[in-house]
């Protein structure tokens, strides 16, 4: 995966797209532009189940680490045993 970040839309190289065929020749690529000032707003929905989780008892609470860790194993072991079917 390649990741570019530029101050100003202003950065960007007239060759980018060259660059980017060079790298990936016929392969698929998927092409995300995003500006990066955007303010991150959470939903009441999201408020709503951070502030249940700051209720849960703490000997409960798991790393960021072994979560994302749970996660991966759930839904790649999930997609391996659908793809074996």
């Amino acid at each position: 995966m390649l990741t570019y970040h530029f101050e100003s839309a202003d950065d960007i190289p007239e060759n980018i797209v060259d660059s980017i065929k060079a790298a990936f020749r016929s392969k698929a690529v998927t092409i995300v532009v995003e500006e990066t000032d955007v303010a991150f707003e959470l939903t009441d929905e999201m408020k709503s189940v951070l502030d249940q989780r700051i209720e849960e008892p703490k000997v409960d609470y798991i790393s960021a680490a072994k979560s994302l860790e749970q996660l991966r194993e759930k839904y790649t072991g999930s997609q391996r045993a659908r793809s074996m079917h």
